[in-house]
């Protein structure tokens, strides 16, 4: 398997598009491996000899639609930071493009969520090449917000970074695009909430490090043996 897969993958070819759609939203629902090849071609009412001409196995359509969501998202996030050099808008544009994508593409997001750990040999490195490309300009640009900040206290890159992420990523779960709560209202709670918490920053300078405990908790619910 060739990591070239994307660079040959039309995102133009209407059939390949509209197989892939619907793999996402049946991965989404049923899993990844508990999905057949059979499960797709009774869903699209493609043969599965019509399928096999797009991908060699259901692993490549899953490789398909991991590589073409990070490779769009990071494509346009890309693009669009070359709307400013300001930091926070940088920032802002992070999130507003992060949950634009894939408030209108949920199932992928799922499924990128899920199945993360699904591909293997060099699928899943070229996904995880995409993905460390994605975390670390994500964490440049909190770098930069962060250099400009006058306080003292300053925190982990990689936990905010993954914080970030994990508030992100996390809406598949609760959120609905077509609910009361747009995707404009989504970015700007999102972004007040991460940047100044919850209670707008009120509370932050008083807040310290937990002090270390003199003896370690056990909280591992099972008996040591």
């Amino acid at each position: 398997m060739s990591a070239t897969i994307s660079k040959d993958f039309s995102r133009y070819d209407q059939k390949l598009e509209f197989i892939l759609r619907h793999a996402a939203r049946i991965f989404a629902e049923k899993g990844y491996h508990s999905t057949s090849m059979r499960d797709i071609s009774r869903e699209t009412k493609v043969s599965l000899a019509g399928l096999y001409y797009y991908c060699k196995s259901k692993e490549e359509l899953l490789f398909l639609i991991q590589d073409n969501c990070f490779g769009r998202v990071l494509e346009r996030l890309r693009q669009r930071l070359g709307e400013t050099v300001e930091p926070l808008e940088k920032l802002r544009l992070v999130i507003e493009n992060h949950l634009s994508f894939f408030a209108a593409n949920m199932a992928e997001m799922k499924v990128l969520s899920h199945e993360a750990d699904s591909l293997a040999g060099e699928m899943h490195a070229h996904v995880s090449v995409q993905k460390q490309q994605y975390t670390k300009l994500v964490r440049r640009i909190l770098g930069e917000v962060q250099a400009e900040q006058s306080s003292a206290q300053k925190l982990d890159l990689t936990v905010a970074t993954y914080a970030l992420f994990g508030m992100m990523n996390w809406i598949y779960n609760w959120y609905d695009p077509r609910g009361k709560l747009s995707v404009r209202d989504l970015v700007h709670n999102l972004t007040r909430l991460f940047l100044g918490g919850f209670l707008s920053g009120a509370l932050t300078d008083e807040l310290q490090p937990a002090p270390k405990m003199a003896h370690a908790e056990r909280l591992s619910v099972w008996r040591e043996s």
